[in-house]
């Protein structure tokens, strides 16, 4: 498809762009690029920054991959595909902070196209952002979402809470009942509009990204911090290693189509800790982030209340 090109052009436009504004909150630490190709069809552009004075880690992948055969992740809901070949694009990051007071946050745009000889073509868009707070602050959710809202409302009034809720119900850890941050967008399988709406609305999504973190980032990393709230960001990216590894569809879809394994698990952090059975003791900052954001709400309702 020629369309191809135009969107690798967008999405490596994009990773420049996302790039350079992280870099703009650091003193001296740069992205390193990593080129890689796949030895069964396509390759990428790693970009991964460490050990910065803001961000411990961030990681925002380039990647365009095809092949003779679907990986399972992504004939889930379509099985009439498993013998197509495929053609998918896209961007992922996933940023770590070091200040445990700038929330982790994660974006993705993609496309995918898949082909059987004498059949048309089937194309779909996907992707989204999301926050995760550990200390969280109202008024940072609220502008989160409502940078979510304006990426969405040119396309209509129902979409913004027709992918909130799909967010919600995505990002969320069974096996703990509770939700993996505070949300944002997420959908897949988008082509219900025609093509230029659909690739519209993939870039009004990933242009938003930057909009919506980077003022949080700004407001928060030169908040001081002590032992107490390293250790609890520590505990609580536990359970972004638990839900990448154990529900994350772009992970899965990554490894079983022989994706290169180093830019696939750069969305891990590079520190971790797990406790067992730790609960947060009630009336701390902790048990707020349990008790008041760990789970759906209708941020933008409480706009006027901020």
């Amino acid at each position: 498809m020629h369309e191809i090109e135009r969107i690798k052009t967008y999405l490596l436009n994009l990773q420049n762009t996302i790039c350079s504004e992280l870099e703009t909150q650091e003193t001296a630490a740069k992205f390193e690029e990593d080129e890689w190709q796949r030895p069964t069809g396509g390759g990428g552009r790693t970009r991964v920054l460490a050990d910065g004075d803001t961000f411990e880690q961030a990681g925002v992948n380039f990647s365009y991959v095809f092949g003779d055969q679907m990986p399972a992740p992504a004939t889930a809901q379509r099985p009439e595909l498993q013998d197509c070949n495929f053609h998918a694009i896209g961007v992922s990051l996933v940023i770590h902070p070091r200040n445990p007071y700038v929330p982790t946050s994660h974006a993705n745009v993609r496309f995918f196209v898949a082909e059987k000889e004498n059949q048309p073509p089937v194309w779909w868009f996907g992707g989204g952002f999301d926050l995760t707070p550990y200390y969280a602050f109202q008024e940072d959710v609220i502008d989160w979402h409502r940078n979510a809202r304006e990426a969405c409302l040119p396309f209509g009034e129902d979409v913004y809470p027709r992918f909130k809720k799909w967010c919600d119900e995505y990002f969320y850890l069974k096996h703990r009942d509770e939700t993996r941050g505070v949300g944002g967008l997420f959908f897949d399988d988008l082509n219900q509009w025609e093509f230029e709406r659909c690739f519209d609305f993939m870039q009004s999504v990933g242009d938003h990204y930057i909009r919506a973190y980077l003022p949080i980032v700004k407001r928060r990393k030169s908040t001081t911090y002590k032992r107490r709230e390293r250790e609890f960001q520590l505990y609580r990216r536990g359970r972004y290693v638990e839900f990448n590894l154990l529900y994350d569809r772009g992970t899965m879809f990554g490894l079983q189509s022989g994706g290169r394994t180093e830019s696939i698990l750069m969305s891990l952090p590079p520190i971790v800790q797990w406790r067992y059975d730790w609960n947060p003791e009630p009336g701390t900052p902790e048990h707020d982030l349990y008790e008041n954001y760990l789970k759906p709400r209708d941020w933008l309702s409480e706009e006027t209340g901020s």
